[in-house]
Order: C-alpha cells, then structure tokens, then sequence
C-alpha cells in the first residue's frame, strides 16, 4: 500500500470515527438528560428529585404576602348566643371582699365552637278518616319521604360532601358517622346515595353540557385513572364558568363525536397536541404554550439546538404579551413581531438544517413538524380576551382525580357518578356557589315517579 494509499484509508477511519464519536455523545446526552415534569408532559410526582418545577423566572420580591397583602383573622361576633359574666369575689392585692363594689366591663373574650352532633329523629304519623261519602282519606306524607325509615337530606348531602368533595373513603365516611355524627351508615347505602344524587343531578349535568356546546372558549384535556385494575379516562370540558366531566374507556376522538357529535363550532378549544382534541370541529384552537415551553426545556437540553432556545424565546414573549393586556388587533406591531419570528422559525430551510443531522437532532426535528401542524394554534389568545395561553383549568379540574385516586385508590364503580357530581361540584365552585347547599339542592330534587310498568 502506498504512502497515499494509507493516507486515504486513515481519513475514511478517521471520518468513520468522528461519526460514531457524535452518535455516542448524542445517546450520552440522552440517557444523561431524564424526563421530569419540568421539561415533559410527566406528572410531578414521577419526579426522583421533587424540586419546585416551576416554570416561572425567579422575582425579586421577598417570599411570603406581598406589601398591601390584607390578611384575614377570627372576628368577634357582635351578638353572641351565650354570654357568660366573670365578677371577681375579692382582691387579689389585700384580699378584701368584692361582693359590694359596683362593677364596670373590662374585657371580652369568645370561645367559638359547635354543639355535639346528635341526629334528629323526625317522626311522620298519617291520620285518616272515614269520609261520609264512604271513602277512607289518609294524611299525605311530605315529598320524599317514601320508607318505613330513611336518612334526611342533610345526611345524604354530607355522604356526598365528604366523599366527592372531601374525598373520604366509604371506610373512613362510615367512621366519621359513627363516631363524629352519631349515625350508624353500611357502605351499600352510602354507595346507594352516590348513585340516586347523581341521577338527582343528571338534567344539571345535561345543562352543563349545553353551556360547554354553545361557549366561545372551552379548555379540554384527558387523564388515565384505574378501574377494576383496567386503564379508563376521565375527559374535560371547561372554561371559566362551566366544568364538564366524562368517564370514558377510551382516549380516541369516539369519545368527544359521541359527547359533541356536531364539534365545538361557537368555541376555540384550548388544549395539548392530542390528535383526538385537534380533529374536533372548532371556531379555533390555542395549545397550551406552558406545555411547549416544557418540551422544549428537554430538546434544550438533550440536544442544545439553537433553534430550540430561540423558539423558548417567541413563547415566553408571547405570554409575556398576553400577560400585559387581554387581548389585541391582528395589526398591532407587537402581535406582527411575534407572528413573523414564527414564521421564521419555521421555515423549511430551518428544517433542512436541522435534517442534516438527524442523529443529533432527532427530537428536534419531530418537535418542528409538530410546530407546523399546529402553527394556526400558537397565538390564537393574544386575539381572544378570554381565550388563556395556557390549560390550566383543565389541570385542575383532574387534580381532584388524582387527589381522590391517590387517596381512595382505583374506581371499582362509581366513576360515572364522580363525574356528574363533581362537575356540579366544580361549576359550583367557579360561580362562587357553597359547595354543600349545591349539593344539598341535588338532594332535594323529587324524582320523577316511575313509569307503570
């Protein structure tokens, strides 16, 4: 072999080993940058090390209640139910006899606190009488009132308080009873509650469902939850006033053509890059930018693309923007600036560029197509005054899912019922309703009689 010969056999070798060095740093960096919720779609508590995950920057304000920050404390009652008065007999100085003196107020001090819970026991008594017309004539029972013996509204409405709101599981709702309220409750009957409150509840439901068809905004999104040991989904529909909650086995747009068969015409749907939520039939869409901005905090660091941290940068500005003011025209410059970096970013020499090599920016590539299909639903709130940048209403409309399965552990039943309640429950909530009178109304309805049969 000739001294040129080698020369050209080294290159190629050495060509072929910068290659496979850049293949290897490239799987290092990814098996050295894990997933958490600060920079994926993952859930804070899958995180090892559970640090804040915060995406917001770090303020100059001192931690705690900022300045003007009103706080609240226990006020006294102006008219007291039981006033106890406190003389003094002698003087604790010379110890001379008081029993005389003329006494003035120096001093007043409540005690606030509840009675001990006992049930009351209402008894019904129905008289009759023979009519001289020969008819025998009863006493009608109140509404409601259909068993020989029967818990009262109030107790179903603290059943249902305690174990959707609350979250008690039947074990510990059946102690609370029992050692607390002084009632004997089985946990057939406590699940037979749950089930006639949410059929009580049906025709709010069905309304709250009408309220999401006709609205201009509805936020959505889905979480799995366990039934029986098998994966269900717990769907949303939200916005501002109005929390719509569906049980599901599926996480496929079957379910959202069963629940809105003609889509979402009137509304813009707020959501994340789930195919299903995309394909309903909308006025518009707004993906949720707190979610992006996550994903890009991993291709940041995974893969440390330019292009990566410059389009962080047009998605924090963008919020910025529409922190600043609720809304905007198309021809304001601000919203023109943002539009045209977009556009930028997502020309096709960029992806050219980062296609060229595909080993190291693989993620980014895939995140950049997904930019382009959804291009149409990244500033879709800077024109909407109440369209938000972000799903966070949906968020917390699952955090009480998660809450309840972290505490009750899976659904074996009920899952349905949980949803109709619990979006009454939160609808109640977002309109500054109580949430027990809420429910205590639920109970109170009078159910249609049954159809003869």
């Amino acid at each position: 072999m000739t001294d040129k010969e080698q020369i050209e056999h080294l290159k190629g070798e050495l060509s072929h080993a910068l290659t496979r060095i850049s293949e290897l740093e490239a799987l290092l960096m990814k098996l050295s940058t894990v997933k958490s919720s600060k920079n994926s779609h993952k859930p804070p508590s899958s995180d090892l090390a559970r640090k804040n995950q915060s995406l917001r920057e770090k303020s100059d304000n001192p931690v705690g209640g900022q300045k003007g920050h009103k706080g609240n404390t226990l006020k006294m009652s102006p008219t007291p139910d039981v006033t106890e008065k406190i003389y003094p007999n002698f003087c604790n100085q010379c110890g001379e006899s008081l029993h005389v003196s003329t006494f003035e107020l120096a001093a007043r001090r409540q005690v606030l606190d509840i009675p001990p819970i006992k049930p009351i026991i209402t008894e019904y008594q129905s008289f009759g009488t023979q009519c001289g017309c020969g008819h025998y004539q009863c006493g009608t029972f109140p509404s409601g009132v259909v068993n020989h013996v029967q818990y009262g509204k109030n107790i179903q409405s603290l059943v249902v308080y305690q174990s959707y709101y609350q979250f008690l599981p039947f074990g510990r709702l059946q102690d609370f009873f029992s050692k607390v309220c002084n009632v004997s409750i089985g946990k057939g009957t406590i699940e037979n509650i749950l089930r006639r409150a949410a059929q009580k509840a049906q025709p709010a439901y069905d309304a709250l469902k009408e309220a999401i068809t006709e609205a201009t905004f509805v936020g959505s999104d889905e979480t799995s939850f366990k039934s029986k040991g098998s994966k269900n989904w717990f769907w949303v529909w939200q916005n501002s006033l109005v929390t719509y909650l569906v049980a599901a086995t599926s996480r496929s747009k079957a379910v959202i053509a069963e629940q809105f068969p003609c889509g979402l015409p009137n509304a813009i749907l707020g959501s994340d890059r789930l195919a299903a939520q995309l394909s309903t039939t909308t006025k518009g869409n707004q993906a949720c930018l707190p979610h992006l901005l996550r994903e890009l905090n991993y291709l940041i660091a995974l893969e440390q693309t330019p292009w990566a941290a410059n389009f962080k940068t047009l998605l924090q500005a963008a919020i910025q923007l529409k922190q600043q003011q609720p809304a905007y025209e198309k021809n304001n410059p601000q919203t023109q600036f943002i539009e045209q970096r977009a556009d930028q970013l997502l020309l096709p020499d960029i992806a050219r560029q980062l296609s060229s090599q595909p080993l190291l920016h693989k993620q980014t590539i895939t995140f950049f197509k997904g930019m382009l299909a959804i291009r149409h639903a990244l500033f879709t709130c800077l024109y909407h005054s109440d369209v938000p940048f972000d799903n966070n209403g949906s968020e917390r409309a699952f955090r009480m899912v998660k809450v309840k399965t972290k505490i009750s552990g899976q659904f074996k039943s009920l899952q349905h019922e949980f949803a109709v309640i619990r979006s009454v429950i939160d609808s109640a909530i977002k309109n500054g309703q109580s949430v027990f009178y809420a429910i205590n109304a639920v109970i109170d309805i009078i159910p249609p009689p049954k159809a003869a049969g």
